[in-house]
């Protein structure tokens, strides 16, 4: 009976090869260049063999497991290795978002699950003579929302340079984040879950023609603030060698929550649930459904952060940055020139008329209270294009473009820095997602992605886009190769210094250095913050 079995599955597995090999077969791996070798759409993993595809300038795995499902016992666990199997797994497809809030149009569609700790690796199609630098994606959202598969590495991937782009999932939000008394597990299991996936890439970039000694970590937004942690937090070192940080400011109020903080939004949770008597939240935590925890869960942007647990983050990253206690790797930093654009705008969205000079008057008197004339008197809608663009500029450069330039200047005085802001005029948006009429949206907070992936959530890019596109892939990649930003046919691009605060201005026609402290207010908002 047992040698039956066996024998099926034997049968079953060589049909699912078959089937396989003659779909990658008939697909007919596609090259750059006619006669160009390819490599195979098959690897073998140090936990297995894994089938991808291979087409036009790409080969792609995708789904890939690098940590065990953390389901059933190991909810609430940190990571645990996966089990090693014989059979080729199909990495034609993702896997599973990890479980989170459904809020179009942030969130992934399906809302996810508790299974979903997979990466994906995407490599140049043809096969290159040396190894490929390796960049690690850690996607925003929040630390709620999101996932690695939708932002499609082809453009990293195939750029100038070449590179082996892995794009990685996390738990997020009450799963990944969760601190609440009574609960018996790590604060930080989305950071761990990303050390365990740094620790997949050095078990098996070489497989996939990466070289594990030439990692770089690259986030945005909630993925920007993991990059600013994983720079601090011991058990990532010696796991990376370069990082690129967009649109965090890991010198700034933003980064990370203390225990308490995140204690505070933990009760929240608790108490949705009914499990807020500490002796028994822990096994009552446990006997929740996933649909029940992510109704009771904090959602939002403000929600969950890493936390300062004295161990995954000894420290947060504000402070441990300002006084150089960081893995002193080169470090590529910066923002969009108008990360708020898309905030100021919604007033006009919601109700279809321009905001008014009276209430950008009154939106700033009760953001900034007894600062409020300072700040009207520095930005005056006299000197916008309209009153929603004023409150674009006052709201991007008070809370994002001063954090920008404390972490450059932080960090540039004990590592190799290169800054940038990202000021595409005409940029595309959000799809399906309309644009105030009375002003322009600029480049906003996750519009530079579209630059750098293929992602739905982006209108496609038009020519003079694309061409702009070319750049910045060849710039990111450049990096990650060589901890530099200069190569052939790119405008020169110089390292940050406390003595020479040199960012690099990215937009169509218009790259080249840029005062950028002057541009965002710079002296005014430290000044104003010193007389407080």
């Amino acid at each position: 009976m047992n040698s039956k079995k066996s024998g099926a599955a034997v049968l079953a597995a060589a049909a699912v090869c078959a089937t396989l090999a003659a779909t990658v077969t008939a697909a007919g791996p596609a090259s750059t260049r006619p006669g160009a070798p390819v490599p195979s759409p098959r690897v073998m993993t140090a936990e297995g063999p894994v089938l991808g595809t291979v087409a036009d300038t790409v080969r792609t795995f995708q789904g890939i497991p690098y940590a065990a499902p953390p389901t059933g016992d190991r909810r609430w666990k940190e990571p645990q290795p996966v089990r090693p199997w014989t059979s080729p797994l199909d990495a034609r497809a993702p896997k599973s978002a990890c479980a989170q809030p459904a809020e179009p149009p942030v969130s992934i569609e399906g809302g996810g699950s508790e299974d979903c700790l997979y990466l994906n690796v995407t490599t140049p199609a043809e096969r290159t003579t040396g190894r490929l630098p390796v960049i690690v994606w850690i996607h925003g959202g929040s630390f709620t929302y999101g996932d690695g598969a939708t932002y499609r590495a082809t453009k990293l991937a195939a750029a100038r340079q070449g590179a082996m782009v892995v794009t990685v999932n996390y738990r997020l939000g009450v799963f990944g984040f969760l601190a609440a008394p009574g609960l018996r597990a790590p604060a930080n299991l989305g950071l761990l879950d990303q050390q365990a996936a740094l620790k997949w890439v050095s078990r098996n970039a070489g497989a996939f023609g990466g070289d594990p000694g030439n990692v770089t970590i690259m986030g945005q937004s909630g993925g920007g603030y993991s990059v600013c942690a994983q720079l601090v937090s011991p058990g990532a070192r010696g796991l990376f060698s370069k990082a690129i940080v967009q649109s965090a400011g890991c010198v700034g109020p933003d980064g990370a929550f203390t225990r308490e903080q995140a204690e505070t939004s933990g009760r929240t949770v608790t108490g949705a649930v009914g499990c807020d008597e500490p002796r028994t939240a822990d096994s009552c935590l446990r006997r929740k459904s996933t649909a029940e925890l992510i109704e009771a869960s904090v959602s939002g942007h403000d929600g969950y952060r890493p936390v300062v647990d004295g161990e995954v983050l000894p420290e947060a990253p504000s402070r441990a940055i300002a006084a150089g206690r960081f893995a002193r790797v080169p470090v590529l930093h910066g923002s969009t020139h108008d990360e708020m654009s898309g905030l100021a705008g919604l007033d006009e969205l919601t109700t279809g008329r321009p905001l008014t000079a009276e209430a950008y008057t009154e939106k700033v008197r009760e953001r900034f209270e007894q600062d409020a004339p300072a700040v009207l008197a520095e930005y005056p809608v006299a000197s916008h294009p309209a009153p929603g663009a004023a409150l674009s500029a006052v709201l991007t450069d008070s809370e994002w473009s001063t954090a920008a330039l404390d972490t450059q200047r932080a960090l540039a005085r004990h590592t190799r820095v290169y800054a940038y802001d990202f000021a595409e005029t005409d940029a595309p948006y959000f799809r399906s997602v309309p644009r105030p009429k009375s002003f322009s949206l600029g480049t906003g907070h996750m519009i530079d992605l579209a630059y750098l992936f293929d992602n739905d959530l982006f209108e496609p890019l038009d020519d003079t886009q694309a061409g702009l596109s070319d750049t910045v892939t060849a710039y990111w990649s450049r990096f990650a190769s060589t901890g530099q930003m200069n190569g052939p046919g790119l405008p020169t691009w110089q390292r940050f210094t406390g003595s020479g605060p040199y960012v690099q201005r990215l937009a169509s026609g218009r790259i080249g250095r840029t005062d950028f402290a002057a541009d965002h207010h710079y002296a005014f908002w430290k000044a104003l913050a010193a007389a407080r």
